[in-house]
């Protein structure tokens, strides 16, 4: 049993998952009825959970292999190989030696880079250079989603990572080619970067252009998660709290699911058993938690590039931007120049510091946000 029900470092189990019932019933039925699919969502409103909770329905879950791998991390074609086999290699562990045999058997050219532990299981660990070409052990696994005894359902989580790999700008193309021949296996793209995923899925001239139903998925609305978060406060205590608080914390985080689950999770620990959350324990919930991440925050601050820490900072102070490469923006700030400002910009995107909506930008990480405002207004 888990002692507080609103979890904050991904899927546990049905019970911990709140509603997304219509958006898990279409997604089941169209990877059932042989589609792929594009699903484009904002990060953390529950995408990943999504997938997972997905597998887990009972008509995908008794008759199909599937497969999540999260490419996030990935920097190379080299990179998005390695994960994925690894991904498929130790989801295939937990199905007994017949199953991950299967696989191994394909993989003919990292076949004596996979070594095993003490129980007899395989372990994926490629060195640097292990795959010479990635392309040859992309071949392989394909090669045996397409024998599977099962039919094979992929998740390809943060899709758009492809395009960033330098050592091979053919992904989109090898990716597609070997989908439309892979019978035997169907394929969720999930990606965070709208602009980027559309690009791929909706554009004449890209690979992927028709080759999926596209979904999007937004915030849960907040009476659906009123509904979920009221019982869930009274588990384990009969803790009590109002829908009046529930919506203040679903409001200053505009309803983003891991936000609000992370104040939901510190309000739960912070209200004794028998005892009523009230609206002044919000703000508590809060500095409590920025208090917690200050160091965390203080380090990403160090580490980044300084042009890039003062664009980070202007940004944070003005909440949202939208003439980012104009000159107020540059003279408020004292910023170099504006070419330096659209460098600081690209860096600052590419590592999910800052987010763009709409040619509007703003700190990715709300509590960053906050965290900033916290300290340099003290």
């Amino acid at each position: 049993m888990i002692e507080n029900p609103f979890v904050t470092n991904g899927y546990v189990g049905p019970e911990y998952f709140c509603d997304r019932t219509e958006e898990t019933a279409m997604l089941t039925k169209l990877l059932t009825n042989g589609n792929n699919i594009a699903l484009i969502s904002p990060r953390r409103v529950g995408k990943t959970d999504l997938m997972r909770h997905c597998f887990q329905q009972k008509s995908i879950k008794d008759n199909y292999h599937c497969f999540l791998i999260d490419i996030y991390a990935t920097n190379s074609f080299h990179d998005f190989v390695s994960v994925f086999g690894k991904s498929i290699l130790d989801t295939l562990k937990s199905k007994g030696r017949k199953a991950w045999e299967g696989f191994l058997n394909a993989l003919l050219s990292v076949r004596s880079e996979i070594s095993f532990d003490i129980n007899g299981n395989p372990v994926w660990g490629l060195g640097v250079g292990a795959m010479v070409p990635p392309q040859t052990t992309l071949d392989e696994i394909f090669t045996y989603l397409r024998t599977a005894e099962k039919h094979c359902l992929v998740a390809i989580d943060e899709f758009q990572q492809i395009l960033y790999y330098n050592d091979n700008k053919n992904v989109e193309a090898a990716l597609r080619t070997q989908i439309q021949q892979c019978s035997n296996a169907n394929f969720i793209f999930a990606g965070s970067q709208r602009h980027l995923m559309s690009e791929m899925f909706l554009s004449p001239s890209r690979p992927f252009y028709q080759s999926v139903v596209p979904m999007s998925l937004g915030a849960i609305p907040m009476d659906r998660y009123w509904a979920f978060a009221e019982p869930q406060f009274a588990k384990n205590g009969n803790r009590k709290i109002s829908y009046e608080v529930v919506a203040s914390v679903y409001q200053r985080f505009e309803g983003i699911t891991a936000n609000v689950q992370r104040i939901m999770n510190m309000l739960y620990m912070l209200t004794p058993k028998g005892e009523v959350c009230t609206m002044e324990m919000i703000d508590k919930a809060i500095d409590t938690y920025l208090q917690l991440s200050s160091a965390y925050y203080e380090e990403l601050l160090r580490q980044m590039p300084e042009k890039q820490r003062n664009v980070f900072l202007a940004i944070a102070a003005e909440g949202q931007v939208k003439g980012i490469s104009s000159g107020k923006f540059v003279r408020k700030y004292n910023l170099p120049s504006t070419s330096s400002v659209v460098s600081a910009v690209k860096g600052l995107l590419e590592k999910d510091f800052i987010t763009q909506n709409e040619n509007v930008y703003s700190i990715y990480d709300r509590f960053f946000q906050l965290w900033i405002e916290k300290t340099f207004r003290s």
